[in-house]
């Protein structure tokens, strides 16, 4: 079993979050040290470490994840101009939190996704 996270205690409103969005299967809520004028995190309600422990089971929550961000996209007034969808895995991806999260990225031009050095 999975060690539970700052994230679980979000989705149960146990401490303070910006929720914008929640139904039994996800919660999003706005990061609090956003790296674009909107940066929301959106995740499944059940703890799922990483990508790497996804399961069939879990298919259904992560679909809802994607529709749920153009949903908030389009409800930010991001989504004609475009945004980033983010999801990072261990250590070397950058992820931070171990309950698996996607960030919803828009407000400006976001750049290219890497830079060319070193590939």
């Amino acid at each position: 079993m999975a060690e539970e996270t700052i994230f679980s205690k979000i989705i149960r409103r146990e401490i303070p979050a910006d929720i914008v969005y929640q139904d039994e299967l996800v919660t999003a809520f706005r990061d609090i040290a956003p790296q674009a004028p909107t940066h929301i995190l959106i995740i499944p309600n059940v703890l799922i470490p990483t990508v790497n422990h996804v399961t069939v089971e879990d298919e259904l929550a992560l679909g809802r994840m994607i529709t749920v961000a153009a949903k908030i996209a389009e409800q930010e007034g991001i989504a004609e101009d475009g945004y980033r969808l983010i999801v990072n895995c261990n250590r070397h991806g950058g992820q931070e939190v171990f309950h698996i999260h996607m960030h919803l990225l828009g407000g400006r031009s976001l750049g290219p996704m890497l830079s060319h050095k070193g590939i």
